[in-house]
């Protein structure tokens, strides 16, 4: 379903905030959804902007994403297995609703840019979908901020030698490039996932959900037919100052030389839903966490079999996770903290508990920690490892890879108890 299907869903069961008064972009916006994270809301009107709604908070619950894909919340990582290992070729359609309306000419001011937090360097696009296609790979779709320049403008935050950045680095003439807002969940998930090299993220998508995808009006692309708002234009080699923006720990990111998108087309829908989606809030986390979890499943399983996966919010939804194992031999937790790493290398932190444990609640996890940790025997630390520029603790030298020290924790029951030992390991349940 597209995104005002699934808003409508949602609304049938009392879960959307729908807001009816105008909202300011400039702070007001941002304030509101702070106040409200971990809601689904619609603004139904944008104070300056006739026919301007805001959508937020879509992407903030595991349960919305499970609804949208028809399972339960324990197998969304599953899905997303499935999906990556399955990608499928989406249909193109001739006509869309995302070019109900072309403006021409394309101009930036005509959007309700939002701006998030006072000391940030404009006005910002922050769940926009990148469709870009590399010269030797083929399609790419990924996530990348925008700030606001001018009418014709944007600079793009581009992470280095990622799937944009490389196709960037390959196109000297620039990059065409599309930035589609307002996707339906699967959609959101399938760009935020990270598949090898050469996986199209849109077919991601399809194997979840149908994506069909229209031509672009200006540019050699195609775009999911059914977003809300599509901007076309190049990615240039010229550079201006991105930032500075808060990052997904809640810190302010600092300023970079980044490229220049220039814009030369923007089409929407009718009455068009801009996604505002807000900077460190848990939708920002759900979107850069889960897509991460099925690849520490994969690596997980095949050193012990993988139950569940969970990259925490208390962790930025990055740098932590629990992972649950079903335990098959005494060095299983220990086997399995190694292959978590290799799952996600920018995780810093992981705990594996056994299946009776609830991952998904802090106070569970902690409890095995109390009751089932021994540091002499479960305790793994590793030092000057990969890191993730995200975390302002990690040791960060210009144009080097951010390096860490990693920890992980064996909360397993004991092999022995499992084995007749006198102590009992089990959690009591008042059934």
């Amino acid at each position: 379903m597209d995104l005002r299907s699934f808003l409508q869903a949602l609304e049938a069961d009392g879960l959307v905030q729908r807001i009816r008064g105008p909202i300011a972009p400039h702070l007001a916006l941002a304030r509101e959804l702070a106040a409200r994270d971990g809601q689904a809301l619609l603004y139904e009107t944008v104070a300056g902007y006739p026919g301007w709604g805001y959508v937020s908070g879509i992407a903030s619950q595991r349960a919305f994403f499970a609804r949208a894909l028809n399972c339960t919340v324990p197998e969304l990582v599953t899905r997303m297995a499935k999906a990556l290992a399955s990608p499928q070729e989406p249909p193109l359609v001739e006509t869309a609703p995302c070019q109900e309306v072309i403006l021409d000419p394309p101009d930036v001011d005509a959007l309700p840019l939002p701006r998030y937090h006072p000391q940030d360097g404009g006005p910002y696009i922050t769940a926009g979908v990148a469709i870009v296609r590399d010269p030797e790979l083929g399609r790419n779709a990924s996530y990348h901020r925008l700030m606001r320049l001018d009418r014709q403008h944007f600079v793009a935050r581009v992470v280095e030698h990622r799937g944009t950045h490389t196709a960037w680095r390959k196109s000297p003439e620039g990059l065409p490039m599309a930035v589609a807002l307002g996707l339906p969940l699967h959609g959101l998930l399938a760009a935020a996932m990270a598949p090898p090299p050469g996986v199209d993220e849109l077919g991601v998508a399809q194997a979840f959900a149908p994506m069909p995808l229209v031509r672009c009006v200006s540019q050699p692309l195609e775009v999911p037919a059914e977003a809300e708002v599509v901007i076309e234009g190049v990615l240039t080699h010229e550079l201006a100052d991105e930032g500075p923006f808060p990052d997904l720990t809640a810190t302010m990111d600092y300023v970079r030389r980044q490229p220049i998108f220039r814009v030369t087309a923007i089409t929407h829908r009718r009455d068009p839903l801009f996604h505002a989606l807000l900077p460190a809030g848990l939708e920002h986390k759900a979107l850069m966490g889960m897509p991460r979890e099925p690849t520490i499943f994969a690596e997980v399983n095949k050193v012990t079999r993988c139950t569940g996966v969970y990259i925490t919010p208390g962790g930025c939804s990055w740098l932590h996770a629990v992972v649950q194992i079903a335990k098959q031999g005494p060095d299983d937790g220990l086997r399995a903290i190694e292959a978590a790493f290799r799952g996600h290398s920018s995780l810093k932190h992981v705990v594996v508990v056994d299946e009776d444990v609830n991952l998904y609640d802090p106070a569970e996890v902690e409890w095995a920690i109390a009751t089932r940790f021994q540091a002499h025997r479960g305790l793994v630390v590793l030092y000057d490892q990969p890191g993730s520029s995200l975390d302002p603790s990690g040791w960060q030298e210009p144009g080097q890879k951010t390096r860490t020290s990693k920890m992980g924790l064996d909360a397993t029951r004991p092999w022995e108890e499992r084995q007749g030992a006198h102590k009992d390991f089990t959690r009591v349940r008042y059934t």
